[in-house]
């Protein structure tokens, strides 16, 4: 992680003026975490490469540096152009390259309500719109502009690129930059073209954003874009308000009615790794009374995007998808994101899972996986033609994750190659002591290991549990294992603790999955070892947290009443999706969850008092202030 020097006295004064506008646009009093160095670093026109998890104010480093004037270059500075007066930066636009027509829309629409000019480019404007946003552009209006990677550099981009540089960029931002590498989790080939700009755009800084990217992705990110000496700054990829839990996959649909049952009319992301799950998963969860709906990259356009609508607009609770969904999805109380299936990498995994908890309240991550989840990765990267060493690796990365029997947030944070220091996170199954130690585990894990011996290894998970719980099926009986030595051996065991097992034992490589199409058991080097009483392990079946620990961990409701007046939330809540139809933007748009959360606290009176109310900036307070403020005087506490 890059960090600054001593600030000097022209430090300090742009500090001080970036804190101003961070407080008079969004209300906020003060940086994030290495939201001052990224700022600076843009400010002084210098390169930059921003990893910063979801939720922890990437969009922000690019945004208020387009609104303030930094220190003067030579040959850069127009002195005609007074920004102490105006209240605006210097003449020119920052550029901003994003991914997805509905992320650029979202991000629009909220530095609009902020007050903010900021529009954007794309296949969804009218003739008439996309001549006003050109005007604008043409005409300093516009602060920030939003571009699609194959609008800037794609077929016919070349007109586009000669009026920004006619109108004068000021600098570059990539937002989801980890789409330029291919070790990355969502590698688009276009935004390997980026690179160009630096013919176009000569002497303009160029600064990289994204939330997840191991040291190997940064590296990439820097060669693609050409980056010159570029600052790199890396935030702490720990979610401490995020609570991880893994579970072995048994009966999908009480597992779910157990997570739902903790996060009762709560907002939650349901991921499923095939369409035809996530429309079983949707239809059965609208039977059993819950708001929601199917995303996949099967759906007509205008279905996939209506269904992300009223998930945004609040309109749904729960989005059953595939990884098609997610990307930009800024909608910050999400309570929770369930895995029904384990993702191809940690990076895909830490990316989905993050969506839960942006407003910085407790939310919960689950993972609910069985070891076929790996072989149809496999097999399915093979049949894309995308199966490589990478994928191989990033897939058997996210194996050990899954099956490892450690702090899950240190298992992530180490991954990503930082250091963890606490001893317990306090937020995860392993250290909430949700998974049970196993009495004498080597005498277990020596049963396992024989079994798959015995069976000359050449079967598969299945097979192996049925011979160790002793049930005579009709391939057990057609191999003759019902005589084997280990046949019932572990007759007092479930399946699914038996499979838990043998997916730690996988997981610590004292066996493999081997062969295609069915994979089979095969003892490693160290497993033999173990079999032959060399060498030690340890197992951990899974126990039920208790009910009121999973809903303290995990429920905004339990977690918010102990300060606040949680009635009152949910009156601002609806002053707040009042607005926000009457606008045609999401509620978010208007106010996050930790905004209304602090307006409970602090019961505002006047529209001076709101501005000292987390998020609240001074456009919001003129625009929504009387409405809050009318709701906080009528309010009565129920009886």
């Amino acid at each position: 992680m890059t960090t600054s020097n001593t600030p000097t006295p022209d430090a300090n004064r742009l500090d001080g003026t970036l804190r101003d506008t961070l407080h008079r646009v969004w209300g906020f009093s003060a940086f994030r975490p290495l939201q001052r160095e990224a700022m600076h670093a843009i400010l002084a026109s210098r390169d930059s490469v921003v990893v910063l998890p979801t939720g922890g104010g990437k969009s922000l480093c690019f945004q208020a540096p387009a609104i303030v004037d930094g220190p003067a270059k030579a040959g850069r500075h127009d002195d005609t152009w007074n920004p102490a007066s105006a209240g605006l930066a210097r003449r020119g636009l920052a550029l901003v390259i994003s991914p997805l027509i509905s992320l650029m829309k979202d991000q629009v629409d909220g530095l609009r309500v902020d007050g903010v000019a900021a529009s954007y480019l794309n296949s969804t404007l009218l003739p008439h719109e996309r001549d006003e946003v050109i005007a604008s552009v043409r005409e300093d209006r516009c602060r920030l502009l939003y571009v699609s990677p194959e609008r800037i550099v794609g077929e016919g981009s070349q007109s586009l690129r000669r009026l920004l540089a006619h109108a004068g960029v000021r600098f570059v931002a990539i937002d989801e930059a980890h789409c330029i590498s291919q070790w990355g989790h969502d590698f688009r080939p276009e935004y390997r073209q980026l690179g160009r700009l630096r013919e176009d755009f000569p002497g303009v800084s160029m600064h990289a954003f994204t939330a997840t990217a191991t040291e190997r992705v940064r590296r990439d990110i820097v060669s693609e874009l050409r980056l010159q000496d570029p600052c790199v700054l890396v935030g702490s990829f720990d979610r401490p308000n995020l609570a991880y839990r893994v579970l072995r996959r048994g009966n999908l649909h009480r597992q779910l009615q157990d997570i739902l049952a903790r996060h009762e009319k709560e907002a939650g992301i349901v991921y499923c790794s095939s369409r035809r799950e996530v429309e079983a998963l949707a239809d059965w969860l609208q039977t059993e009374g819950h708001r929601a709906v199917p995303y996949h990259a099967g759906l007509a356009d205008e279905v996939r995007s209506r269904h992300q609508e009223m998930f945004l607009d609040e309109r749904v609770d729960i989005v059953v998808a595939t990884v098609a969904f997610g990307m930009g999805i800024d909608r910050s109380n999400v309570r929770f994101v369930v895995h029904a299936g384990a993702p191809r990498s940690p990076e895909h995994y830490q990316q989905e899972s993050g969506r839960a908890g942006r407003d910085g309240l407790p939310a919960e991550c689950i993972l609910i996986y069985s070891g076929g989840d790996f072989v149809r990765w496999r097999q399915m990267l093979e049949s894309n033609g995308e199966w490589s060493e990478s994928a191989r690796t990033l897939l058997r990365d996210m194996e050990r994750y899954a099956a490892g029997t450690r702090c899950r947030h240190r298992s992530l944070v180490e991954y990503f190659g930082q250091t963890y220091d606490a001893a317990e996170c306090g937020a995860c199954d392993w250290c909430l002591k949700e998974l049970d130690p196993v009495a004498d585990s080597v005498t277990v894990a020596q049963k396992i290991l024989s079994c798959v011996a015995r069976v000359k290894q050449t079967w598969g998970t299945a097979h192996v549990t049925d011979v160790l719980t002793g049930k005579a099926t009709e391939k057990v009986v057609a191999a003759g294992h019902q005589d084997l030595s280990t046949f019932g051996l572990l007759k007092e065991e479930s399946t699914s603790a038996i499979r838990g097992y043998i997916e730690q034992l996988v997981g610590d490589g004292l066996m493999a999955r081997e062969g295609e199409p069915y994979p089979v058991l095969r003892l490693t080097g160290s497993g033999m070892a173990l079999l032959r009483g060399d060498g030690d392990c340890r197992l951990y079946r899974e126990v039920a947290p208790p009910a009121s620990r999973k809903r303290s961990r995990s429920s905004l409701r339990d977690t918010f009443t102990v300060t606040a007046d949680s009635d009152l939330f949910d009156v601002l809540r609806d002053v707040r999706l009042r607005l926000a139809r009457a606008r045609g933007v999401p509620p978010y748009v208007i106010f996050h969850d930790t905004t209304l959360r602090d307006m409970v606290e602090r019961r505002p009176k006047t529209i001076d008092d709101l501005h000292e109310v987390y998020g609240v900036g001074a456009k919001k307070a003129a625009d929504f202030g009387d409405a809050f403020l009318d709701a906080i005087r009528t309010y009565r506490r129920p009886d």
